[in-house]
């Protein structure tokens, strides 16, 4: 019991759990038992659903004020965000893997399906760069505006996966339990703000 709780304990033990997929994952992709569309597939699943656990965090603590995971979460939300960030860019870096050209990537961007995706790894990017003590400390009340960009990001990403799956039916449901989940942290922190609707 006590080796068990020291490893949920440990942020290192917490980074090798959320990032070994991700090592199998390359793995899988180099020797070819992954496929392009699968390797796109499953990055890009596996990052929007950090995303989700990450932005679930605050509604969950909401939903069970008394319970202990919630809080065990809150105090790991930067890893979940910095790693939804990291499967994003691996998403991103077998999509520029395929798409040698330039030209064809740029002309790829200009679709709205692409361009969403591009300007919510942006942000991604910015926001994972920042999530550190250090830039808490030098952007002080600036840095928690800056985070809240993770909202816009999340939409952005979610119409991505929308937008460009051949099924988009898993990632309107995973929008929509998003939505529900944001929907019912703001009646909780800001009954006033719903009222008005």
């Amino acid at each position: 019991m006590d080796l068990a709780r020291r490893l949920l304990s440990s942020r290192w033990f917490f980074w090798v759990v959320l990032y070994a997929p991700a090592a199998l994952m390359i793995k899988g992709f180099l020797q070819e038992q992954l496929f392009y569309g699968e390797m796109l597939h499953i990055t890009g699943e596996t990052s929007a659903r950090l995303l989700m656990i990450t932005l679930a965090i605050t509604p969950c603590r909401l939903m069970f004020p008394t319970a202990g995971w919630p809080q065990w979460l809150l105090r790991r939300r930067r890893y979940f965000g910095v790693a939804a960030c990291g499967y994003a860019l691996l998403h991103t870096l077998v999509y520029l893997d395929k798409r040698s050209s330039l030209a064809l990537i740029v002309e790829d961007g200009l679709a709205f399906e692409m361009w969403t995706g591009w300007l919510a790894l942006a942000i991604f990017l910015l926001l994972a760069l920042t999530s550190n003590n250090v830039s808490v400390r030098l952007l002080r009340r600036t840095w928690q505006k800056l985070h809240r960009w993770v909202y816009i990001a999340a939409v952005l990403a979610f119409a991505h996966w929308i937008f460009i799956a051949f099924d988009f039916i898993p990632g309107l449901i995973h929008l929509l339990l998003i939505l529900c989940l944001e929907a019912y942290r703001i009646f909780k922190t800001r009954p006033g703000f719903l009222a008005v609707f």
